[in-house]
C-alpha cells in the first residue's frame, strides 16, 4: 500500500537535509524506533516497536539508504524486518524529498510503500493508514524539536521526544479519531444546508 504525507518545519533546507543525513538520529523521531547498529555504509540495523490495537509487534530489522541525491534534496530508503514472535513481516520503500517554503522553511514530504504479512496486515489499509499518519505526525513534532536542539548548540538526545512510548491504546485511539473524522466529513457534510 502506497502512503503519502507531508509535513514542514521551519529550519533551512540545508540544515535539514544535514539532519536527514544521521539515519540513527532520524530514527529516533519515529515512536518506538532505533536503529543502533551501523552494518555498513547508510545501512543500519535496529527494531521498531509499535501497539495496534490489543496487539504489540516488535520488529527487528535494518534500513539502508539506497539513494541520496543532494542536489534535489531526495533519499529513498529500503526497510525491512521480522516480527520477534513470527507474526509477520514488514518490508517498506520510502522515497523522501525537502522544498523550500515560502517562508524559507522546509516542507518534507514522504510516500512509503509498505507492505505488510501476518498480524499487522489483518488491520486493513484505513487503519494502518490513519496509524501511519499519527506516527508520522509525532515524527514531524520530535524532528522539530530536535533541529531547534541543534540549533541552539543543545544535544539533540536530551530533547523529550513526543509518543516515546508508542502506547497501542494511545495510539489506536488518535487513528479512530481520525478515521470518525474522516467518516463525518465523507457522509455528514455533502448534506450540509448549503447543499440543499
Amino acid at each position: 500500500m502506497i502512503i503519502t504525507d507531508e509535513f514542514e518545519v521551519e529550519h533551512s533546507i540545508d540544515k535539514v537535509w544535514d539532519f536527514f543525513g544521521d539515519i540513527p538520529g532520524v530514527a529516533k523521531c519515529l515512536p518506538g524506533t532505533e536503529l543502533n547498529e551501523e552494518i555498513g555504509p547508510d545501512h543500519y540495523a535496529g527494531g521498531v516497536q509499535i501497539g495496534l490495537g490489543p496487539v504489540k509487534l516488535e520488529f527487528d530489522g535494518n534500513a539502508k539508504i539506497l539513494e541520496r541525491n543532494e542536489a534535489a534534496k531526495t533519499l529513498k530508503i529500503d526497510a525491512a524486518g521480522a516480527e520477534k514472535k513470527g507474526r509477520g513481516q514488514a518490508a517498506m520503500m520510502v522515497d523522501a524529498g525537502l522544498a523550500t517554503t515560502p517562508q524559507g522553511g522546509t516542507k518534507v514530504g514522504v510516500s512509503m510503500d509498505l507492505n505488510l504479512s501476518g498480524a499487522a496486515a489483518q488491520y486493513g489499509r484505513g487503519l494502518v493508514s490513519d496509524v501511519t499518519a499519527v506516527l508520522l505526525k509525532d515524527f514531524a513534532t520530535n524532528a522539530e524539536a530536535r533541529l531547534d536542539a541543534i540549533a541552539a548548540g543543545l544535544n539533540p538526545d536530551d530533547v523529550t521526544a513526543v509518543s516515546s512510548s508508542p502506547s497501542g491504546f494511545a495510539i489506536g485511539l488518535r487513528a479512530v479519531k481520525m478515521a470518525l473524522a474522516r467518516v463525518f466529513r465523507r457522509f455528514f457534510l455533502p448534506y450540509s444546508p448549503e447543499a440543499v
